[in-house]
């Protein structure tokens, strides 16, 4: 249960003055839709309403805080043109100025005669100054009451920044004063505040300083959120590291067999992957181990020979993939090689219906079926397996804790190995997979070559062209990378289905199309006509991306590639030079490129080593903007940048570890602490594992 301390941060946006159910889906979509979101809505500007000059002195241009008397109300004859309210001071006259604006509201404003303080910019038209929608107008005594230096919120349409800001004092005065849960030594080293205090330092900015995220306040906010993730990994990772395993020895025949079939010899890193695994599987306790390895470094094949150790030992193993294609393309790559051996292997995905569906999950209930590849349908309650060893999570989108953990679930201290093809920069594997150990695939199998990798400018297009006649006439496959599906008003990028249309015209009909949109069956029959050689080019978004193997394939065109995430480019460019033929990558960009952007294209000239790729993106985007995030199963930080807080995420590593060490129930004072850390940052799974003791 939630401590009760904690329920007013809990509760609906709607319990917050001027906050309505119209406003609340506004506010819900900028921050959230509880209390504890919109507290942690942070300032990204400052308005500096310092500046109180005579009106003599008043620079255009400038936000000026100024004591003015009311002269008259100019009241416009047509309503398209605005209302004015003439006011001076000693030294000069100002027009305050209103749009679609009130006569009797403004007359309550600003009554003839009286003194007001008023605070906005100050522009000069014709001669005259003006001051167009004062930000601020109070009664001269109350000048106090315009807040000097105004934090400016990120803000979305339809929402009134005076009825955000209202909504976010209210929400900072239900903040309750908690238990510390950093370490004394940490707060003092660092000199943080306490967590109550520093939310609201981070509220009331007095310098821009103050909204960098090396600012204290936002340094230790930073700090809570990834302790809190530390955390809960580490609680985690104890309660599957003590769950009972079983010793998963096989013999090594299988293995062999399968190796010896291999059209090639297994790399350093692939022979250094299958030891980690098989060690780990011949443990007492459940192995868990991610499996990281770049575009074409043979993930797959460690995946079998992890499989066959499995089946040595007298179990079974499952791969689940996360989408149709992927499943078919993995199935496509291990059938044969099971074939070779003599292992049968199953395909089951949610296309699979009636007596084919049957025979598969009758199979694997049995133990007649050693293997099975597939999609969710693996995790439906109705697949059994007789007795499941090892179970093979291919993590190319959002995979939490709990998710990865329900296919291990279909047996007793079933061992768990997850893979992926993102190369993810070291902080944010901290942060994503804290609870596992990792193999890492740094090498590309024998005989791949080299991608020849270009930039160039879209107004080249034709001569992209005349390239693309030359490299089909010798028999090259190409793919056309566009970044949407259909022409859009709002950004003008080129669309899929609209340069499809350009490229038949110039190619003729073997030109297909791919994209997120189409259904399954017509996406697969492009796929296949293009692996098949019925098709030239291939025009598609990113679903590309991931799960399509052409070895056939030579080139890849990729439109806008400003546009995209380097981790992205590189996974596309993946998806050539798979064969022994000699590939290329051609980026094409809109120019003038920006700084960053041109520093990106020319990291993907320089090197196809997809872990400093990663690196790179990391450091140039920062870790909120890392494209693919959502994809990869890696965590949304709300205040922490990892580009920026990887010290603090070091630090919060060993903190958590040496706390569940320590006191593994978070039963001591600083424990009841951190349990309130953990229910601050909705860290449920973790707090669930505590309840299972």
């Amino acid at each position: 249960m939630r401590p009760n301390i904690l329920n007013p941060l809990f509760a609906p946006i709607t319990s917050l003055p001027g906050i309505g159910q119209r406003l609340a889906k506004l506010v819900e979509k900028l921050a959230g839709p509880l209390v504890v979101d919109l507290a942690g809505h942070l300032p990204s500007g400052l308005i500096d309403r310092r500046h109180q000059p005579h009106l003599s002195t008043a620079e255009s241009g400038l936000i000026a805080t100024i004591i003015v008397r009311v002269e008259r109300h100019l009241k416009a004859h047509n309503p398209r043109h605005p209302y004015k309210v003439r006011c001076s001071d000693p030294t000069g006259f100002i027009d305050l100025v209103f749009f679609n604006a009130r006569e009797d509201y403004l007359l309550r404003m600003l009554p003839l005669g009286q003194m007001r303080a008023v605070s906005g910019r100050i522009d000069r038209f014709g001669g005259e100054l003006n001051m167009v929608h004062p930000d601020h107008v109070v009664p001269a005594e109350e000048i106090a009451q315009i807040q000097i230096m105004e934090p400016v919120y990120p803000m979305t349409a339809g929402l009134a920044p005076k009825v955000l800001r209202k909504a976010i004092d209210a929400a900072l005065e239900r903040l309750p004063r908690l238990p510390e849960w950093i370490d004394p030594a940490i707060m003092c080293q660092r000199h943080w505040t306490g967590w109550r205090d520093s939310l609201l330092a981070a509220h009331h900015p007095e310098s821009e300083g103050d909204l960098s995220a090396l600012a204290p306040a936002r340094m230790r906010l930073a700090y809570d959120e990834l302790l809190s993730n530390q955390l809960a990994l580490a609680l985690v990772r104890l309660r599957n590291k003590r769950k009972a395993g079983r010793p998963n020895r096989g013999d090594g025949a299988l293995r062999r067999r399968i190796i010896c079939t291999l059209p090639y010899t297994l790399t350093r890193s692939q022979e250094q992957a299958v030891s980690e695994i098989v060690a780990d599987m011949a443990a007492p306790t459940r192995m868990l181990r991610l499996l990281q390895g770049d575009v074409g470094s043979g993930k797959t094949v460690v995946a079998l020979l992890a499989m066959a150790n499995a089946v040595e030992a007298g179990g079974q193993a499952a791969l689940l993939a996360p989408t149709d294609i992927l499943a078919r393309q993995h199935f496509a790559t291990l059938e044969p090689l099971c074939k070779a051996i003599g292992l049968e292997i199953a395909l089951l995905t949610g296309r699979d219906k009636g007596k084919a569906r049957d025979a598969i999950v009758g199979g694997l209930a049995s133990g007649e079926l050693k293997l099975a590849v597939g999609t969710h349908a693996l995790m439906q309650e109705d697949v059994a397996f007789a007795d499941l060893r090892l179970a093979i999570v291919d993590e190319q989108h959002r995979f939490g804790v709990e998710q990865r953990m329900a296919l291990a679930d279909k047996g007793a201290g079933v061992d768990l190995l997850v893979m992926t093809a993102t190369p993810i920069p070291r902080t944010l594997m901290m942060t994503a997979y804290g609870d596992i150990d990792v193999s890492r695939l740094t090498e590309k199998p024998a005989g791949r070559q080299p991608i020849d990798t270009r930039t160039v400018p879209l107004e080249r297009l034709h001569e992209v062209a005349d390239a693309l006649k030359r490299a089909i006439a010798q028999g090259a496959r190409i793919y056309w990378v566009c970044p949407l599906v259909d022409e859009s008003e709002v950004v003008d990028l080129a669309a899929a289905t609209e340069r499809h249309r350009m490229l038949r015209q110039m190619f003729g009909d073997r030109v297909g199309l791919v994209h997120g949109k189409q259904k399954a069956a017509e996406r697969d029959a492009a796929m296949n006509a293009f692996a098949a050689g019925d098709l030239n080019i291939l025009v598609a978004t990113t679903v590309i991306e991931v799960g399509v193997d052409v070895p056939e394939a030579t080139v890849m065109v990729v439109e806008h590639a400003e546009r995209f995430g380097l981790a992205q480019l590189h996974q596309l460019r993946g998806r050539v030079g798979r064969g022994l033929a000699k590939s290329s990558c051609l980026l094409l960009y809109q120019a003038p490129l920006g700084e960053t952007a041109k520093a990106r294209l020319q990291i993907l000239r320089e090197t196809e080593d997809g872990f400093r790729i990663a690196e790179e993106d990391l450091r140039l985007r920062g870790g909120g903007e890392l494209l693919g995030t959502r994809q990869s199963g890696l965590p949304q930080f709300h205040y922490a940048d990892l580009a920026v807080h990887g010290d603090l995420l070091a630090m919060a590593r060993d903190d958590a570890r040496l706390l569940v060490e320590r006191d593994p129930l978070l039963k001591s004072d600083r424990g009841q602490a951190l349990r309130m850390l953990l229910y601050l940052f909705r860290q449920d799974s973790a707090i669930k594992t505590l309840a299972s003791g």
